[in-house]
């Protein structure tokens, strides 16, 4: 029986080969661990080390992107948050470029030091007890509160550049993930409420003003699966989608897929709490939690919008519009009861 190989994949693993001499790692063995956004691989070199390796997907960041995204994990090592360690090039520079032949393509490749732990969401599908979710969305609050101290306080290097979710990036013309409201997988029905929720979404967000202390560089894909545990050392890893945004935006997302599960409200408030642990959390920045979750589900059907060709997107289409729906229906239901009040967002 012959196994068919994607294609695309063949073409990423060539390029992921020819990447290693720049590390002087000839002759590794590559083992890929995920293929979605990107292409990540376990480098094991000859001698038994290993590393993880990284092949950017084409034309999602350019190299100042990625190279501002490493400079933010060295600095958040530096401030004693621990972040997979950059392997720099022989000559230097914390990434390097090779060319896909058949399409002529440049892609940007780096490697990590390989963490040998498991993550928080390694349990995926294994239904938790209220004390062990308590346990994880405690450590979970905890971390983002750190990384929001590290950033509203780091001087940005020269040339720092991350996209933003922010006003323009969550509901603007050109959202970061694309015109959600425009998905076609939508009936009439879906895009009417969709578009009522981004009109009173867009409302609320005009009145919130960016500062030091609810506004900075967030991780922005803070679940289970990307907080990895080893020897007891607590490690966030896959920054690909960090950028400037509202600190709640971290916590939203962080709860987005949670509101279904029966622990919910145990998972919500051990996560205040551990970020409060860490963290200031004044109760008008808690109170907008519900507008920034409906902002997270929109940008879940821009991402299915920009991505429909994939297989992951198919299979997670119907899923993703299903939540993104109930969520605007219960934003409007809240939005309808919120009273307006003087606050350090508004």
């Amino acid at each position: 029986m012959t196994t068919q190989i994607d294609p695309r994949l063949a073409q990423l693993t060539a390029a992921a080969e020819a990447s290693m001499s720049h590390w002087g790692l000839e002759g590794s063995t590559l083992d890929l661990i995920k293929f979605r956004e990107n292409a990540v691989y376990k480098l094991t070199t000859k001698e038994g080390e290993r590393f993880a390796l990284r092949i950017h997907r084409p034309g999602y960041h350019d190299y100042a992107a990625l190279h501002s995204e490493l400079q933010w994990m060295s600095a958040l090592s530096d401030f004693g948050i621990e972040t997979p360690e950059v392997i720099r090039t022989n000559a230097g520079e914390l990434m390097t470029k090779v060319i896909i032949p058949e399409t002529n393509e440049d892609v940007y490749v780096d490697l990590f030091g390989w963490v040998d732990g498991t993550s928080l969401g390694a349990d995926e599908g294994v239904l938790l007890t209220a004390e062990e979710s308590r346990a994880m969305y405690h450590t979970i609050g905890e971390i983002a509160a750190q990384l929001h101290n590290q950033s509203s306080t780091w001087t940005l290097p020269e040339g720092f550049k991350r996209h933003s979710w922010d006003l323009e990036g969550l509901v603007g013309e050109a959202p970061f993930w694309g015109r959600f409201w425009e998905l076609e997988l939508l009936t009439s029905e879906q895009k009417d409420k969709i578009e009522k929720a981004k009109t009173k979404a867009t409302e609320m967000l005009q009145g919130i003003e960016k500062t030091p202390d609810n506004y900075g560089l967030i991780h922005a894909d803070f679940d289970p699966h990307n907080i990895m545990i080893e020897d007891g050392k607590i490690r966030p890893i896959d920054f690909d989608d960090a950028g400037f945004g509202w600190y709640m935006f971290e916590l939203a997302t962080a709860l987005y897929f949670k509101q279904t599960e029966p622990h919910y409200d145990v998972i919500k408030a051990a996560a205040i709490e551990g970020y409060r642990s860490k963290r200031d959390l004044p109760e008008e920045e808690l109170a907008l939690l519900d507008l920034f979750l409906v902002l997270r589900g929109f940008t879940y059907l821009g991402w299915i919008r920009s991505r429909q060709e994939t297989q992951t997107a198919k299979e997670l289409a119907g899923d993703l519009i299903e939540r993104a729906i109930n969520q605007s229906n219960q934003f409007l239901a809240w939005a309808d009861q919120y009273q307006t009040r003087p606050s350090k967002l508004a």
